[in-house]
């Protein structure tokens, strides 16, 4: 990437706002510590997209990869929200917890969303705004125009914008340098690594930072739809922002070093880390995952008449790893004396937990399962 140009500070009196380049362009890749990198990510990806096809069900589980990302992505932003958290209902939790758990519940309706979009719209604006939309709805950032790019100024850092630590540049560029994004995107003409692409579409969004809340989630989110948009995965299975938020200082200090220093290699070598670590953990997952069925199913056949039964309420449990006896009933489709038995049970053969602690209306989560994701 020699002579890479991100942009240029412009002094807009009291503060200078970056005017990024615009990135629809031909590209020269010639670091071989780069592409030995780009090599062992396209590797390990590739791994991860095999239990597409490898795992049985496999959409049993990525709702709780979904769940986790969006734990981990509004986390980034300064939510508390914990995966336990944000599987219970909304009314199970304490007033203090509630905001955090609609971002979340927005993040996952979000991706959820953008992801059978896909089948008809492109990763463009319309699908990014579609998805900016549905993650503000209702929660704090309700009123910065949800689904709308800005039409003000906005910034990152520090109680004002002239003492901010970044700016972007103004809402009149928006328009041309989003443009010119998505027309990267669908670019089929450029020779770019497909990864190498994606890193640089993720640090240019975050950087024109086009909307005035939400930028960080919606880029974060972009990623994930990129990949399986241009089929390097079959089912939406890599999710980074776990990486992110554990290695938070060094997300951010890349992302600005690109912008202050021109250094997209730094940045390239962290997302490629990245992907690496997480596909490589994705798969310990999975691999985990299937140790667990195993354990699990032999455990149920212990119950005789009533196995189908709990392999029916396990089903659940691998998309929603918290049950109670009404679930169970309407799940395995049984009379509620049969639930409270079935529950019992699942308890007894240490497959399921209460963790309510009352007398009536109890719960039970899958904690086992639960475990693997955290």
């Amino acid at each position: 990437m020699k002579g890479f140009k991100s942009g240029r500070f412009i002094n807009q009196g009291t503060f200078r706002s970056f005017f990024p380049e615009e990135v629809n362009r031909q590209w020269l890749i010639d670091d071989m510590e780069l592409i030995d990198l780009l090599s062992k990510a396209d590797r390990q990806l590739g791994r991860l997209d095999m239990y597409s096809e490898y795992i049985p069900n496999i959409d049993l589980f990525i709702s709780m990869h979904v769940i986790k990302e969006a734990t981990q992505s509004s986390k980034i932003e300064g939510t508390k929200t914990n995966i336990e958290d944000a599987l219970q209902d909304k009314e199970d939790l304490s007033e203090e917890k509630r905001n955090d758990w609609e971002e979340v519940q927005n993040y996952i309706s979000a991706l959820n969303k953008a992801v059978l979009s896909l089948d008809e719209i492109p990763l463009s604006s319309r699908l990014i705004k579609q998805s900016h939309e549905v993650l503000l709805s209702g929660v704090r950032g309700k009123h910065k125009i949800p689904g709308e790019y800005r039409t003000s100024q906005n910034w990152i850092g520090g109680a004002s914008i002239a003492d901010a630590v970044f700016v972007p540049p103004p809402h009149s560029e928006i328009s041309r340098l989003m443009g010119d994004l998505e027309k990267f995107v669908h670019n089929e003409e450029i020779l770019f690594p497909e990864l190498l692409k994606i890193a640089l579409i993720h640090y240019q969004f975050e950087t024109i930072h086009p909307f005035l809340d939400g930028n960080g989630r919606v880029g974060r989110l972009m990623i994930t739809l990129y990949l399986v948009e241009k089929g390097l995965l079959k089912k939406p299975i890599l999710y980074l922002s776990d990486f992110f938020e554990r290695n938070r200082k060094l997300y951010y200090d890349n992302l600005m070093n690109v912008r202050t220093h021109n250094d997209i290699k730094q940045w390239f070598k962290f997302f490629l880390v990245g992907v690496i670590e997480t596909a490589k953990n994705s798969i310990a997952t999975f691999d985990s995952i299937l140790k667990l069925q195993k354990e699990v199913d032999e455990k149920l056949q212990t119950l005789g008449a009533r196995t189908n039964n709990g392999r029916a309420i396990l089903n659940r449990l691998y998309q929603h790893p918290f049950v109670d006896a009404q679930s169970v009933a309407k799940t395995a489709e049984i009379s509620p004396p049969s639930a409270y038995k079935l529950i019992a049970d699942l308890e007894e053969l240490k497959i399921i937990k209460e963790y309510t602690g009352v007398k009536r209306g109890k719960k039970y989560w899958f904690y086992d399962y639960i475990q693997l994701f955290k």
